[in-house]
């Protein structure tokens, strides 16, 4: 039997901020999934099943809190199922809860994901001494800047790309109501004079930490089809895992996020990504990520993707435009980031993006990857069903 199509019909957040003090973690929930809902314009009671998913636990200091959730996401009496693939896991709970559609085992299914990292240090949490395990130095930013510093000596890249990727996304970022950090004074001289927190990652280079939740509605072609607004449909949803630490693991291209991307462009009949997808949301942390990932995901040969950085084939009116909602460099709630990227990407082909909509964009990618670059989780989404 066929897959059923999945459709999003609906797309909610919270506007992201350092520390939402008025609402408890329920609370912040409750809001992103209202929004998807009245997106949708569906109730309550029109959704079959609920799937959330955050980050680790001791970001907040709050352990399993979907026992408490059930009743702030209308789950009562619902099936209802938590994911966790670290900092993927916005884009795994999307595609477990496509999965359910996909499946027919449900018919519309609510899917939301969150952080509420004021609640306690997620730096420090990023920091714990593992046995026998390579130290995190204060941060993802210490496990993560040795490996942009290998890109940097194996493509020859000129030390300024990282500054014109974080002036890129901050810019889109004040088109994007939701967005964490609207910097109205930004230069590219002010990212370039930012203090060095990991040679060679500035601190403008660096995502801030979000407390915040980004929710979908996911429906069947028969829920599609009572939308009121134009939905975005799943042409193709994968998910793949590595080890953190391997003998002969490629950190600079991790060979599951090859295989990841390869699985979605298998799935959605796309030949040429670079020619064929209209606009990407991706997971960049730390703003060296935009040029390796576009190398990882197939829309740069190895060595080239600094050049489309460099050469503005990533800004919002650029051939490809990456990161049109201002990225993980502007927000970024860990558990619901990768969520973030894979209900952009609805956004832009339901044409619903506002400020930051690319002209005409019918196929768009969202990205997420978590942990030590080992866990990947991908979507695209078209404007068209996938058998229209």
């Amino acid at each position: 039997m066929s897959k059923e199509p999945v459709a999003v019909v609906g797309v909610g957040q919270t506007k992201h901020v350092a520390a939402r003090r008025d609402v408890s973690i329920a609370g912040l929930v409750r809001e992103a999934a209202r929004r998807a809902l009245d997106d949708a314009e569906l109730t309550w009671a029109d959704v079959d099943a609920v799937v959330i998913g955050k980050a680790p636990d001791f970001f907040e200091g709050v352990m399993m809190p979907e026992l408490y959730l059930a009743d702030a996401l209308g789950a009562v009496g619902k099936p209802m199922l938590r994911v966790h693939t670290a900092g993927s896991v916005g884009g795994s709970t999307a595609l477990v809860a496509a999965n359910l559609v996909a499946a027919r085992v449900h018919s519309t299914v609510l899917t939301l994901a969150f952080e509420k990292q004021s609640e306690s240090n997620a730096m420090w949490g990023l920091s714990l001494p593992i046995p026998f395990q390579q130290p995190l130095l204060a941060g993802a930013g210490g496990f993560f800047a040795p490996h942009v510093r290998a890109y940097m000596r194996r493509s020859g890249a000129p030390d300024t790309v990282g500054s014109l990727v974080a002036y890129k996304d901050r810019r889109n970022a004040l088109k994007n109501p939701y967005a964490h950090l609207h910097e109205h004074d930004i230069t590219l001289e002010k990212v370039q004079a930012s203090p060095m927190l990991w040679d060679p990652i500035r601190y403008s280079e660096t995502c801030p930490s979000s407390d915040g939740a980004c929710a979908m509605v996911l429906t069947d072609r028969a829920g599609a089809a009572r939308s009121p607004k134009p939905p975005a449909w799943m042409l193709g949803g994968a998910m793949r895992s590595e080890p953190t630490l391997f003998a002969g693991k490629d950190a600079v291209s991790p060979q599951a996020g090859k295989d990841c991307a390869a699985d979605v462009y298998r799935q959605a009949g796309i030949a040429d990504p670079r020619r064929d997808i209209d606009a990407v949301e991706m997971y960049v942390p730390f703003s060296w990520y935009e040029p390796m990932w576009l190398e990882n995901l197939g829309f740069a040969a190895e060595g080239e993707g600094w050049k489309l950085t460099e050469s503005g084939v990533t800004e919002l009116d650029g051939d490809l435009p990456v990161n049109m909602s201002g990225g993980v460099l502007s927000t970024n709630p860990i558990g619901a980031s990768g969520m973030i990227r894979f209900a952009e990407a609805a956004l832009q082909v339901r044409g619903l993006a506002g400020e930051h909509q690319v002209d005409g964009a019918r196929r768009a990618l969202g990205h997420a990857y978590g942990g030590g670059s080992q866990f990947f989780a991908m979507w695209l989404v078209g404007a068209t069903a996938p058998d229209s």
